[in-house]
């Protein structure tokens, strides 16, 4: 699991490990760390020495960390320059190391580069690029030169990953400490590309309750649950599926799909697609009405069930189990109109919402708008529920104040039924006794990675997300 913090908690941690270290350790570190880097994508693209660099600085410690850099590669034989964006409020020690080193100052991008060093703005910094950086980035881009961001991509809202003007779109990012925020969520995330932490000892003066996590393929394993000798169907978790009608039979078998590739060990389906569902998954037990359907140990309530009056007299029915349920697509809509506002605050029992962006405006009365975490965390506390927010960076949310940002996402999940798939997948994960939390989690985790499998494959359907997550979900032992 990695985790990321909020631009105070870094200042906070960085302030307390100054006063243990000598004056510039910590720019030292980053600036090594980041040359590094650099380096190492220049040796990539033909050799470090003789190669050619731009360093893009404005005012603050990104663009020392940017300069000391800069010094370090010139020493290397590396051409580097630099375009000072803010000359008056240049850090001086680096431009004095990065001339003594032999690096030039420039007044516009030269027209050779091979690699650009975006240190413009930091942590502090706020709203898009201003017109002179703007129109240096866009040059270099628009030349597809390899750009290496400082820390975080200049221009974006670090707290919350929300873009509110121009922003860098870097290659790579080298950041410092921690991850932050916009670096793993939000619309800002995209502009990080690949990121690398570099470790300057922050460590042990971070918080304990970061702003959000990040799962990793060792949390899905260990949280994944384990077969052994006296493991039978019934044990693992049987799952019941209300999904899905005449009108729409194609919800209740992607659904049912995904249930199938998690670790329940029986799946039941109840609606109006059992012929289609058994024609698909034979081993399914069918029946008409969730009434009907026998023991489950959770539910899937939503996907194409529509918002009818016998829609709505199976989802009463699913709220009214004492079980934990998947709330998606179609259940959402009949909430909106409160008529079941009473089953849901007195169920005892857990919930998942998984909204996307349209269904979550109608859930809390507006968008999510760029603070995507904050957004889920204030609906997760409104409905008592866990909130799992579909987006690019889906975003899962406890009521208790928890936040992760799912990092496997893809935009070849954007059609039609995927959505169904991964509301079986997490009720599959519910029914084996998998808490809420990690159930949301491992579900998006694994989600993605079944879109980038079917993607890698060719164009992408949502059976083919349901045939993929086959290949990327954990063995059971």
């Amino acid at each position: 699991m990695r985790r990321a913090w909020r631009v105070s908690d870094v200042r906070a941690a960085e302030e307390a490990l100054m006063r243990t270290v000598p004056e510039g350790s910590l720019m030292q570190r980053a600036a090594a760390g980041l040359a590094r880097r650099c380096a190492l994508l220049l040796a990539e693209r033909g050799g470090v020495y003789g190669s050619r660099v731009l360093l893009l600085v404005g005012a603050g410690n990104n663009g020392g960390d940017a300069l000391y850099a800069g010094a370090f590669l010139a020493r290397r034989g590396v051409a580097v320059s630099v375009l000072l964006l803010a000359p008056e409020r240049v850090h001086e020690g680096g431009l004095a190391a990065l001339r003594a080193a032999g690096g030039q100052v420039v007044d516009a991008v030269p027209r050779e580069v091979d690699l650009a060093v975006d240190g413009i703005v930091g942590l502090g910094g706020s709203g898009g690029l201003r017109p002179a950086a703007e129109a240096a980035v866009r040059l270099l881009t628009a030349r597809r030169t390899t750009i290496v961001a400082v820390d975080i991509p200049s221009g974006v809202d670090v707290d919350s990953g929300g873009l509110s003007g121009p922003a860098v779109r870097a290659d790579v990012t080298v950041t410092f400490g921690c991850l932050k925020p916009a670096l793993v969520v939000g619309p800002a995330a995209p502009c990080a590309g690949e990121v690398e932490l570099v470790d300057i000892g922050l460590g042990p003066w971070l918080r304990a309750d970061a702003a959000l996590a990040v799962a990793e393929w060792p949390d899905i394993e260990e949280w994944w649950p384990r077969l052994d000798a006296a493991s039978e169907k019934y044990t693992r978790g049987v799952v019941g599926i209300a999904t899905g009608s005449a009108t729409y039979p194609g919800a209740a078998v992607l659904s049912v799909g995904g249930a199938l590739a998690g670790p329940a060990g029986m799946v039941r389906y109840a609606g109006g697609a059992a012929g289609h569902v058994l024609r698909h998954h034979p081993s399914v037990i069918a029946t008409k009405r969730v009434a009907d359907a026998g023991r489950v140990q959770a539910w899937v309530c939503g996907s194409g069930l529509g918002t009818d009056e016998s829609a709505a007299t199976e989802l009463r029915t699913v709220l009214a189990t004492s079980l934990p349920v998947v709330l998606d697509a179609d259940a959402l809509t009949l909430l909106v109109d409160g008529s079941m506002a009473d089953q849901l605050r007195g169920r005892d029992a857990p919930i998942v919402v998984t909204p996307h962006d349209r269904e979550f405006a109608r859930l809390a009365g507006g968008e999510p708008g760029d603070d995507r975490v904050g957004a889920a965390l204030r609906l997760a506390s409104w409905m008592n529920a866990v909130v799992l927010l579909k987006g690019d960076r889906t975003v899962v949310a406890t009521p208790a104040g928890h936040a992760w940002a799912n990092p496997t996402g893809t935009p070849a999940l954007a059609t039609g039924g995927t959505g169904d798939v991964l509301a079986g997948l997490l009720g599959s994960l519910l029914a084996a006794r998998v808490s809420p939390e990690r159930a949301a989690v491992a579900a998006s985790y694994l989600h993605g990675l079944a879109g980038r499998e079917a993607a890698r494959r060719g164009p992408v359907t949502a059976p083919d997300v349901a045939t993929a997550l086959r290949d990327v979900v954990p063995a059971s032992f």
